[in-house]
């Protein structure tokens, strides 16, 4: 008897994922900084976008085309997948940014060569047997109001302007009918933590690139992210069918000055509260649940703290909670993240790397300007930014209930001020370092991030 083309796809059935009837748990890490740069993931400032363009005026065009293609072939390979197998662990989210496959300049108008580094790397991780989740972390205009999803300033457009609602359907659609027939393709994240400041636009996304994904590509698994970065679902009605939503779960402890040293049972609690408070929505509607984003960063020999193994070791023991936690409630997940230059990652670039080498200084000049938002710390700088909060609290004391709430004044703050205006210019001396590179030079920064390297 042959199989209905659908048994080999992953599907929603009551609170679990399943393949064939049996549940399945997808447990992973994403592939952030690869089809989707994040500065503090790859070392530039500010956006990809603007680090893209600073290094195309520092090389040119040729160059810039031959180092980006050998930075996505080296991110990762085969060498990647045996690790990430090896660990036990069955699932990859892919971020991308919508720029691998349309341009501004030239929208709605498919790159050829958009979907070739996107196929090597899901071919390679289903050689390997592991299931891939399609992310579009960047969205046309910009889903969310943070440096990853490249928009270059502080605002949402994507929920002021249908055009850009319409482009990202269409390429939805253009992926569906790509990898329609994928079986290890787990399914399509349509968007990576949304911020719709009247909440109720999102939904209405999601109903329309539901039915527009669905004519195409019945049956791959729609993973839906809550509103304000993953953790609000508290507008959301009925579930979609055969869909997944996603909670995002970073934990304050796993960052630098935590509210307190990790290790109480009551902050054990903590954490529970705060991850049964992101899935209420899931378990109210018995349905699966994925985190999609969870994970502390890390300090290192260099950054001046005398204690800083033990630093790891209670983000360590975060992780861990986390992580007890998610079993509890069956939940799938997917650390954030794989690789990275340092910081974050499962993997990370070694010192001693070209890339490493050239750039220390200009990573070093970054860190203590507190110019990335995530996981910095602000505290060299608070002298000057400190003064700048008080005064803009007393002139706009709603500065302290602005969208997302989430955020507090000196996030909104440090956003504009350091990575928005600072960064965009600290862009300028970023591409400088790339200056007088030939082939072999540029061949050997991108080798860098390969495996082993």
């Amino acid at each position: 008897m042959t199989q209905e083309p659908q048994s080999e796809y992953l599907v929603v059935k009551g609170e679990e994922i399943t393949l064939q009837g049996k549940p399945i748990l997808l447990k992973g890490a994403g592939l952030g900084g690869w089809m989707n740069m994040e500065n503090f993931i790859t070392g530039y400032p500010g956006h990809e976008s603007q680090a893209r363009a600073a290094i195309k005026k520092a090389i040119g065009q040729e160059k810039y085309e031959f180092f980006f293609d050998k930075f996505l072939e080296h991110f990762f390979g085969e060498d990647d997948a045996k690790f990430f197998a090896s660990l036990g662990l069955n699932c990859i989210r892919l971020p991308v940014n919508y720029r691998h496959f349309e341009d501004d300049m030239n929208p709605r108008v498919f790159k050829k060569e958009g979907l070739k580094h996107l196929d090597r790397v899901i071919n390679l991780c289903a050689k390997h047997g592991i299931y891939t989740v399609i992310d579009l972390h960047a969205a046309p205009g910009g889903q969310n109001i943070d440096w990853h999803a490249d928009a270059g300033n502080h605002q949402a457009l994507f929920w002021e302007h249908k055009d850009f609602q319409d482009r990202t359907i269409l390429i939805w659609e253009h992926l569906a009918r790509h990898y329609k027939d994928n079986t290890w393709v787990a399914g399509y994240n349509p968007l990576n933590e949304p911020t719709d400041s009247e909440h109720t636009r999102l939904l209405d996304f999601y109903v329309r690139a539901e039915r527009a994904i669905r004519a195409i590509d019945p049956y791959h698994i729609l993973f839906l992210d809550g509103n304000t970065f993953g953790a609000d679902f508290s507008h959301f009605g009925d579930p979609l069918p055969n869909s997944v939503y996603a909670c995002h779960d970073y934990s304050r402890y796993g960052f630098p000055n935590p509210p307190a040293d990790f290790g109480s049972l009551e902050q054990v609690a903590y954490h529970e509260r705060s991850f049964n408070r992101k899935v209420e929505y899931m378990k109210r509607i018995k349905g699966p649940i994925w985190n999609g984003e969870f994970g502390p960063v890390y300090q290192n020999a260099h950054d001046g703290l005398p204690d800083w193994k033990e630093i790891n070791e209670r983000r360590y023991n975060v992780l861990e909670c986390q992580l007890d936690i998610y079993a509890k409630s069956r939940a799938s997940w997917s650390i954030w993240l794989y690789k990275d230059i340092g910081f974050q990652g499962m993997v990370y670039v070694g010192e001693e790397t070209p890339y490493m080498t050239r750039l220390k200084p200009f990573l070093e000049k970054k860190k203590k300007l507190a110019a990335d938002e995530w996981g910095c710390d602000d505290i060299p700088v608070r002298d000057v930014f400190d003064p700048l909060e008080k005064w803009f609290l007393d002139a706009v004391p709603s500065l302290a209930h602005r969208y997302p709430q989430t955020w507090k004044p000196a996030t909104h703050i440090g956003r504009l001020v350091r990575n928005i205006l600072l960064s965009e210019e600290l862009c300028h001396e970023f591409g400088k370092y790339f200056e007088g590179l030939d082939f072999d030079e540029l061949e050997a920064l991108a080798k860098s991030f390969s495996f082993g390297a």
